[in-house]
């Protein structure tokens, strides 16, 4: 073989060596650009994902936070409404005592009256003496149909009901 044949075979493959080398450098520039633009796209996924997290959380802390408020309002009104009961049952209390204590002073009375009355046997301890002294007692039902200068109280008779407008009885 001659030598330039020999030269012509190792310029070839020097020329081949190069092109592949060439190629490779060319491809992996444009599989790196590639794999950075991915990396980019990641990133960027990442980072809306990431801002959508916060937006929920804070979406989230919002909810908690009107939650919050809302048990405070209704923790609130709950301490109202139990004063208010408690405010009631002491006023029903106190109606209670008072009526009691009327309704001995009325007893009282009574005895007394039974004890004045000569037709009450007060030794014998009549058990109906008690319930006839109510009976005699006048009750709202018994009272006329009238007023103070003796005119007739004008009655409803749909309802059975006297004219309340100027204090008359119902």
């Amino acid at each position: 073989m001659e030598t330039s044949t020999i030269v012509w075979i190792i310029v070839a493959i020097v020329v081949v060596i190069a092109i592949i080398v060439v190629v490779m450098l060319m491809t992996s520039r444009r599989r790196r650009e590639a794999h950075l633009e991915s990396e980019r796209k990641k990133a960027a996924e990442l980072r809306q994902s990431a801002y959508e997290s916060d937006v929920a959380r804070r979406e989230r802390e919002a909810e908690a936070a009107r939650s919050a408020a809302a048990a405070k309002q209704a923790e609130a009104d709950a301490m109202k409404a139990k004063l208010e009961s408690d405010r009631l049952a002491r006023e029903s209390a106190t109606h209670q005592s008072d009526a009691q204590q009327l309704r001995t002073e009325a007893d009282e009375r009574l005895s007394k009256a039974d004890a004045v009355d000569p037709d009450v046997d007060a030794d014998r301890g009549d058990a109906d003496a008690a319930a006839r002294r109510r009976d005699e007692l006048p009750a709202d039902r018994d009272l006329p149909d009238r007023d103070v200068s003796g005119r007739e109280r004008p009655i409803d008779t749909e309802t059975q009901r006297t004219d309340t407008d100027q204090g008359r009885r119902i």
